[in-house]
């Protein structure tokens, strides 16, 4: 097999494609499928890997050779390159660009380093219990879940976790399951905090030695190790952030995310892949189970479940109404009638009451503040729903205090603008998430200690002894014994934002600080600073996030939003976006939406398709790329698909 077909490491469109060599015979053994080469290219010397060698080649000319073998390791696994593959023509990018997120920088003496001693490959401790005895029982379809997993089948299922779930431990024997039934795991969260957690709960439950953590932040030698040390199929788990979505697992059974809502999990590099989208891809194409867990629901699982690709796993009402705290709204009726000021107050009576109940009892308290920065929206003044665009349903803005409402999406003006829920049309400014200070809280509560949890610091875990914790969303420590009042504040902050995914983005946070409290039965207390009429806080009070779910999700087919169509976003100067839409050869069912202005004076367009159109837009936006890098267009357009901010 002379014949090496090369992805060349060279980010331009025009160039997305293998390219053949001829494999000098000293590197005939050497140079295997999966392994880091250099090439002459253009004339200059790049990296690329090998994907394949062949006996001959369908190029009429001369061939070059390579130019040497950077390591004889495979680092490139065919699963893990069919599936980037795959991943770049559905985010219209290049092979090269994913590898690139696929596969570490190599690390030479990490590479020479001897394998370790022999290593456990049994299922696990003796010790442990069977995983169907273990925390799934509380769930209808648990156990039949971890038995399919056990015998290798490929169940998919959508996990809506109870209030105080041990999710961690959830995951862990799923994981066990999997590799007792002599497959492999990928699992994958958000942040380094919920890593910890499961790097704990799979040391437990596996032993030591039986997986390894895999994230961006782990520094280049340690994330290299653990890379060979799966390549190598030292380890049948890999868990980690998104880093993991890529890992090269042998037989992989089981894909994993948690809180697949979490913006985290959107890769900011190009071509900008979702850890959700590509983990349901590798299971799609090697036939794994999938498990996609959160406390809340996103609209894309919700759409799994609805055309029959996934089950769902639920605890029966019962089970859920003795796990989930007392949850109370502040906008109701009773409360107006108590508080008159609770409508608009920052920090209701109800909430201080329950506060105070929680701290009498030598309980914490959760206070949930939403962070700052984000893009003030616009809503209507009567019913507070917010205002989108008659044209394009997309939202509307306002530049400055007298100024007409103009759509962020197409940039039409809503001079004659109504309200669609009430007729209004009067329009105020939602509220922007406001600077509050623990110092605040601390004069109102003297002698109570206070401890906050943001961007400066993020604590895992609190005494279960009175106390306030101010934190920001996502930043939630564990409390021991968990909490005994939670207080949602500055709901609008988040309900009203100019984005899509606003008021699922704030249920997920309103979930996840609700889990952290004790359940009813044990005086826990959540209280939400919002009119109880909302449907995310309808969603609250029921704990029933999958209702939510479908609800958004019809009000996305009848507006055309993700996940019910399929989008694109095409960032750059004005001229170079339109010179874009002019070579592309977009689906005949494509709509254009724009311009409207975006960072440092670029502009942006949308193209909207229907799902089944979805690879078609897809490889126009790719050939339309590949026409201006091949004549050298000086102005870049930033291409994504399905952005986590459409708005």
């Amino acid at each position: 097999m002379p014949v090496a077909r090369v992805c060349v490491d060279v980010p331009l469109a025009h160039l997305d494609r293998p390219f053949d060599y001829l494999v000098p015979a000293e590197l005939a053994d050497q140079a295997r499928p999966g392994t880091r080469i250099r090439v002459r290219f253009a004339g200059q010397l790049v990296d690329g890997w090998l994907l394949d060698r062949a006996e001959l080649s369908a190029h009429d000319g001369r061939l070059s050779y390579l130019e040497r073998l950077v390591s004889p390791e495979p680092v490139l696994t065919p699963e893990v390159a069919r599936l980037a593959r795959v991943v770049a023509d559905r985010y219209a990018g290049n092979l090269a660009d994913v590898l690139r997120l696929a596969i570490p920088p190599r690390h030479a003496r990490v590479e020479r380093e001897p394998a370790p001693a022999a290593e456990q490959t049994g299922p696990g401790p003796s010790s442990a219990a069977p995983a169907e005895e273990e925390g799934w029982r509380t769930y209808p379809a648990g156990p039949g879940f971890l038995r399919a997993l056990a015998e290798g089948r490929a169940p998919r299922a959508v996990w809506s976790a109870l209030p105080g779930e041990d999710w961690a431990a959830r995951f862990a024997e799923a994981a066990e399951a999997t590799v007792r039934g002599g497959r492999g795991v990928v699992a994958v969260v958000a942040d380094a905090r919920d890593l910890d957690r499961l790097d704990a709960a799979l040391t437990g439950r596996l032993g030591t030695g039986r997986h390894v953590a895999l994230s961006a932040a782990l520094g280049p030698a340690r994330r290299y190790r653990a890379f060979l040390a799966a390549s190598r199929g030292r380890v049948p788990v890999v868990i980690g952030t998104r880093a993991a979505m890529f890992a090269p697992v042998v037989d992989l059974g089981l894909v994993a995310i948690w809180d697949d809502g979490d913006d985290l999990h959107a890769e900011p590099r190009a071509p900008y892949p979702h850890a959700r989208e590509v983990l349901l891809t590798r299971a799609q194409l090697g036939d794994a189970a999938v498990l996609l867990g959160g406390y809340a629901r996103t609209a894309e699982s919700r759409l799994l479940v609805e055309t029959g690709w996934a089950r769902e796993i639920t605890a029966d009402r019962s089970t859920l109404r003795a796990r989930t705290p007392r949850i109370t709204p502040t906008g109701d009726d009773p409360q107006l009638a108590r508080d008159p000021a609770a409508a608009s107050a920052r920090l209701p009576s109800l909430a201080w009451d329950a506060a105070r109940a929680a701290l009498k009892a030598d309980a914490p308290v959760l206070v949930q503040v939403p962070r700052r920065g984000y893009l003030p929206a616009v809503a209507c003044a009567q019913c507070r729903a917010p205002a989108r665009c008659p044209h394009c349903s997309g939202p509307l803005a306002l530049r400055s205090a007298s100024a007409v409402p103009a759509c962020r999406w197409c940039a039409r003006v809503a001079a004659g603008y109504a309200c669609g829920q009430c007729g209004g049309r009067r329009l105020r400014a939602a509220v922007v998430g406001a600077r509050r200070t623990a110092e605040e809280l601390g004069r109102a509560f003297p002698g109570v200690p206070v401890r906050t949890s943001g961007r400066e610091e993020v604590l895992r875990a609190v005494p279960g002894d009175a106390g306030l914790v101010i934190a920001t969303p996502g930043a939630e420590p564990v409390a021991e014994g968990g909490y005994g009042a939670v207080l949602l504040l500055d709901s609008w902050a988040l309900l009203t934002r100019a984005d899509l995914r606003s008021a699922e983005e704030a249920l997920r946070r309103w979930l996840a600080a609700a889990a952290l409290a004790r359940p009813g039965s044990a005086g826990g207390r959540v209280v939400v600073v919002a009119d109880g009429s909302l449907a995310p806080v309808q969603a609250l009070l029921r704990w029933d996030p999958g209702w939510f779910a479908g609800r958004e999700l019809a009000e996305r087919r009848e507006l055309g939003f993700p996940p019910a169509a399929r989008m694109a976003s095409l960032t750059g100067v004005a001229a170079a976006v339109a010179e874009f839409l002019d070579e592309a050869r977009l689906p005949p069912a494509a709509e254009v939406l724009g311009p409207v202005p975006a960072a440092d004076g670029q502009e942006r367009m949308l193209v909207r398709v229907p799902r089944s159109q979805a690879a078609a837009l897809a490889e126009a936006l790719h050939e339309a790329a590949a026409l201006r890098t091949a004549r050298k267009a000086g102005q870049p357009v930033r291409i994504q698909v399905d952005p986590q901010d459409i708005f």
